[in-house]
């Protein structure tokens, strides 16, 4: 009897052990479990916080670069703008010049009178005075084209293509009328 009893303390004693160390195993499996969840939970808030921030980054940097696209727009604008201004400055003094240049200066209807009972009173000019005038006009046009296409070269240089291209236009009426000019001298002189 004391056996039997002995028998079924010792057998009480080792399941209530085997119980306990498989309630223990259980609590270690559950803190592990707690643990790797509130580490992936770390993980997760820590990336999208990373995420969020190369976002934030990203939308600055893209509204730096749009500003400064329309920053440099609005430089270019200018240049343009002042580009044009220029030229158009520079057409009206060459046309200026250009009246000045032509044979004779601007003829009116008087002084067109008064030169016509000139010439019909006085003997014409030889043509030798003729061509050494011709000479003049020419050296005067050429040396001025010269100068106009080379300070031209200089600023086109430093313009852009568009800039360029636009100035090119602008200036073809004035080199032509140059040639016209030219053009007016050598048949006044002949």
């Amino acid at each position: 009897m004391l056996r039997t009893e002995e028998r079924q303390r010792l057998a009480r004693e080792r399941r209530e052990e085997r119980e306990k160390q498989h309630a223990a195993r259980e609590t270690q499996i559950l803190e592990k479990e707690r643990k790797a969840k509130l580490q992936y939970e770390k993980q997760l808030e820590e990336r999208q916080r990373k995420l969020k921030e190369m976002k934030q980054k990203e939308e600055q940097r893209r509204a730096a670069v749009e500003e400064k696209r329309k920053q440099k727009i609005e430089e270019e604008k200018e240049r343009y703008e002042a580009v044009l201004h220029r030229t158009l400055e520079r057409n009206q003094r060459l046309e200026t010049r250009q009246k000045r240049w032509s044979w004779g200066g601007s003829i009116t209807p008087d002084s067109e009178g008064k030169t016509g009972m000139q010439h019909s009173s006085k003997r014409s000019p030889s043509t030798a005075n003729l061509k050494q005038a011709e000479a003049a006009v020419s050296k005067r046009l050429s040396s001025s084209a010269a100068l106009l296409n080379a300070s031209d070269r200089t600023r086109r240089s430093q313009l852009s293509p568009l800039d360029s291209s636009i100035i090119s236009r602008l200036l073809a009426p004035t080199q032509a009328s140059l040639a016209r000019s030219k053009s007016a001298a050598t048949l006044s002189a002949d």
